[in-house]
């Protein structure tokens, strides 16, 4: 590896430094070694020196930095980075604040109209007496697949997907990624990225897995999601521009809402809408379900599924609304999981557990990424007609962009449109 350059050395130095005090900053870190075996023999740095280290090298980089996106990214970065700092020393900002600092965006309340709208959707979609919640679980156990049955299923679509990758965005020479069946994780799949255009994907077979939420999950975490995201910025922002400081992933910074919203936004590549249906009629096939014995029943639950989806991702601003709730209008718990209950369509249960992760000290931050990054990138994507927008797509693979300039070019375009 080559060595990195004095702001590239200094800005790796201080993310390590900073994950000392907040395990699980770091997701990934395939940067020189010799550093993380530095900041590992030093002691803990207070989170003072750490905000006066971002500052300073902030200043650094305005005036030593002369590529505008690389320059851009580095200051959007190091924002979010004295941010934290700033929490951990006792002098954090209000908590819209913060979460805007830390993703060069700040989070909108979403309407709780559109909520509503997505509800009717589902009642009129969903077969069944009952509650709406208790339609919505009847449904999903019709078409989880065994866990038994989810390697046949994962080896039959992961060549699909890299196929379609390859062709769309193209690959990066000597790309590979294992995946994996784990169980005892809160998540439902995880990437981690070892460096050397190298991945582990792990998806956890204690959740149920529907037949529609693998056609999410797998190319979230694969292809186009953070697998080829990390490969092709390893390949050409570290190999070929020399940009070692891509080569540390960072949570609860701007970067992680670009991630997460272009691999949530890569499904609709990976599963265009015109053959989603027949996908789907395929899983139930490969996983054993019932409904694949009759054809036409597989094809008429298929079509219906396409639109619960649909109905259903207009729901991805609740978890962002209750975290406004709890952290910024001081709601209570109760109120809050009664919120994610009535919203979310589900139980007491679940969504308290939905809370633990809007209460966690890493994530509460991070709750905003999914649905925001997505929101975000599809107003950019949807600027250029349909056969340009695989072109645009692939620049979030290959360039340092943030936040701040895809807003910025959602402004010209409208300007100029």
């Amino acid at each position: 590896m080559i060595a990195p350059d004095p702001i590239a050395r200094d800005y790796l130095l201080l993310v390590l430094r900073l994950d000392r005090l907040v395990p699980g900053l770091v997701d990934g870190y395939f940067g020189p070694a010799a550093l993380r075996a530095q900041v590992d023999a030093e002691g803990p740095r207070p989170p003072s020196r750490l905000r006066e280290d971002a500052v300073e090298l902030c200043a650094r980089v305005d005036a030593g930095v002369v590529e505008p996106d690389r320059r851009r990214w580095l200051t959007a970065q190091l924002v979010a980075l004295e941010t934290q700092a700033r929490a951990l020393e006792g002098d954090g900002l209000p908590y819209v604040d913060h979460v805007s600092a830390c993703f060069d965006l700040t989070p909108e309340r979403i309407d709780e109209a559109v909520f509503a709208a997505a509800a009717a959707d589902l009642a009129r979609l969903l077969p069944g007496a009952g509650t709406l919640a208790e339609r919505t679980v009847s449904w999903d156990a019709r078409f989880t697949i065994p866990p038994d049955r989810l390697r046949v299923v994962i080896d039959a679509l992961l060549p699909g997907f890299r196929e379609r990758a390859r062709t769309l965005f193209g690959l990066p020479d000597g790309e590979n990624l294992t995946v994996s069946l784990v169980r005892d994780q809160p998540w439902s799949g995880y990437n981690w990225y070892d460096g050397g255009l190298r991945s582990r994907v792990e998806i956890n077979t204690d959740l149920p897995t529907r037949a529609a939420d693998l056609l999410s999950v797998l190319p979230h975490e694969t292809y186009p999601g953070h697998h080829l995201e990390h490969s092709w910025h390893e390949a050409h922002l570290v190999a070929t521009a020399g940009r070692l400081e891509a080569s540390v992933l960072c949570i609860n910074a701007p970067e992680c809402l670009l991630s997460e919203g272009l691999a949530d936004l890569g499904r609709r590549f990976a599963v265009p809408t015109a053959d989603e249906a027949d996908l789907l009629v395929e899983v139930y096939r490969l996983a054993g379900l019932e409904v694949a014995r009759d054809p036409a029943a597989a094809r008429g639950a298929a079509a219906v599924q396409v639109a619960i989806t649909r109905a259903t991702a207009a729901l991805g601003g609740v978890r962002g609304n209750a975290a406004l709730l709890r952290h910024a209008d001081g709601a209570t718990r109760e109120e809050v999981i009664a919120y994610l209950e009535r919203y979310l369509l589900t139980t007491p249960d679940r969504a308290a557990k939905r809370l633990e992760f809007i209460d966690h000290p890493l994530w509460r931050t991070y709750v905003f990424v999914y649905f925001e990054g997505e929101r975000l990138l599809s107003r950019w994507l949807e600027r250029v007609p349909p056969a340009d927008q695989a072109g645009r797509f692939r620049r979030l693979l290959t360039e340092q962009l943030t936040p701040g300039a895809i807003l910025a070019e959602i402004a010209e375009s409208t300007a100029t449109g």
